[in-house]
């Protein structure tokens, strides 16, 4: 499991406030994301461990399949621009 290829997933569990935050600043960026509670996925919470040096860690994020572990939101935008620029909201003349 290495989250979806394309687009952007984040890993959580409840009450981290940390994710909550992260949900927020994913809402206010207009990303798309899906998100997957840890605690009740046996093999995402096997892919965190794998990528956070064996701890759960939330929230991880992976954005076009590369994982980054409590990511702020610069370095989320910039992982969104760099591997899925698709994902970025669109704007100006044409723009849905």
């Amino acid at each position: 499991m290495s989250g979806d290829r394309e687009g952007i997933v984040v890993y959580w569990r409840p009450l981290c406030t940390y994710c909550m935050k992260l949900f927020v600043n994913l809402r206010l960026a207009r990303l798309p994301y899906s998100s997957v509670n840890i605690w009740k996925d046996r093999r995402a919470a096997e892919f965190v461990r794998s990528v956070a040096d064996g701890n759960e860690t939330v929230p991880t994020v992976t954005v076009a399949g590369r994982a980054m572990v409590n990511p702020s939101r610069r370095r989320l935008l910039e992982a969104v621009e760099e591997h899925a620029p698709h994902l970025l909201p669109r704007s100006g003349p044409g723009a849905p």
